[in-house]
């Protein structure tokens, strides 16, 4: 144990030209760890029954000083893995790291598996916007051909949503952590299996890399005190702010809240969604947006050519564009922008991902030429 441990964190050939952003694998790690034992305390105290929830959840901030910070704790971790998801992808698409097949599609899995462990988490609660937001993505389930009502009813358990539907979604909660976990360490596996990318597109050479401790191991630990700080701060000045509302109203099946929207690090998607009139094309829509970004590809074009970092930062805006305008009330003009900031994005994404591209049949001979 103690040589797998000094052969992977300790004496692990580095490149040297790795910069703060290639701290964002290892801060994700930290504040997964972070959510895994606060979930796991929590786990103990929640009662999953549609009449007890909403007053359990409350009475968390009413305890002890302890579980108001374990639940803060879990409230701000997702919202900081979210962050520093985005982060670690747009760097990884920056510097096409997406070449490296195997990191990239263990990574990207984890990225859906984590957003589908938020928004479970985020139902829990059994609030307002909680419970309309699950009863919207689940009638989009239903909306999908043949399919599609035998997954909402196994999902749902019934008709709608309901208590059922709160003790599946708390018992998927808990065990997709876990799952989570093994597939980060997979993630981590072809990370050094493969080699990481580094900014100057330096090949695997042993003149070129330093030990990773305690060169690199500073870099994280001066990230990670920093990012403690943050973290502490914002959640002890403000604990509330990524809260919504309807965060502190209880579930009503029979009163819609005057806007339905999911937590920021949905907003993109459910922008998407909302769109296209038809559920199912804005999922369609959701989906080719997902797959373009999973798509690896071999690139024969530096990141630093003018025309590709264009591409790369006008996908950014739209990005951010869409996370605002999912937040807007669904009327005009916000439903008509999104529709063509959603058709654009898709679009440069494709440009981002087919311009440059060269055959897999020629990739070792590009990775040997540069």
């Amino acid at each position: 144990m103690l040589a797998l441990i000094r052969n992977n964190v300790v004496d692990l050939p580095t490149n040297l030209s790795l910069s703060y952003l290639w701290c964002g694998g290892f801060m994700v790690s930290f504040f997964l760890v972070i959510q895994v034992v606060s979930g796991v305390i929590l786990s103990f105290l929640y009662v999953a029954d549609s009449g007890m929830s909403f007053g359990c959840v409350l009475d968390f901030t009413n305890e002890s000083l302890f579980v108001w910070l374990t639940r803060y704790f879990h409230i701000w971790g997702v919202t900081f893995i979210f962050l520093l998801l985005l982060m670690h992808m747009g760097r990884s698409l920056y510097y096409s790291s997406y070449t490296k097949i195997g990191v990239w599609n263990v990574g990207f899995i984890l990225y859906i598996l984590m957003m589908i462990e938020a928004f479970l988490g985020y139902v829990l609660p059994w609030h307002q916007m909680s419970y309309w937001a699950a009863t919207v993505l689940t009638s989009i389930l239903n909306s999908i051909p043949i399919i599609g009502p035998s997954l909402f009813k196994f999902i749902v358990g019934g008709f709608s949503v309901t208590n059922v539907t709160l003790v599946r979604v708390f018992s998927a909660h808990v065990c997709l952590a876990f799952v989570i976990i093994g597939l980060s360490v997979i993630h981590l596996y072809y990370l050094h299996k493969n080699g990481s990318n580094n900014p100057l597109f330096v090949s695997g050479g042993y003149s070129d890399v330093v030990l990773f401790h305690s060169y690199f191991t500073n870099k994280d630990g001066f990230i990670l005190i920093f990012l403690g700080v943050v973290f502490c701060l914002a959640m002890l000045l403000s604990p509330d702010f990524v809260l919504d509302l309807e965060s502190y109203i209880q579930a009503d099946p029979l009163v819609t809240p005057v806007s339905i929207k999911p937590e920021w690090y949905f907003l993109a998607f459910y922008a998407m969604l909302r769109s296209i009139e038809s559920k199912l094309g804005g999922l369609i829509l959701v989906a080719a947006f997902l797959f373009l970004l999973w798509l690896p590809t071999y690139n024969n074009s530096c990141s630093y050519f003018l025309d590709r970092q264009f591409l790369f930062w006008a996908g950014t805006s739209l990005f951010f564009l869409l996370t605002y305008l999912g937040a807007c009330h669904p009327e005009f003009p916000y439903v008509v922008i999104s529709k063509v900031s959603s058709f654009l994005i898709i679009f440069i994404l494709f440009l981002f991902k087919g311009l440059w591209v060269i055959p897999y049949s020629s990739s070792d001979f590009y990775f040997l030429r540069f």
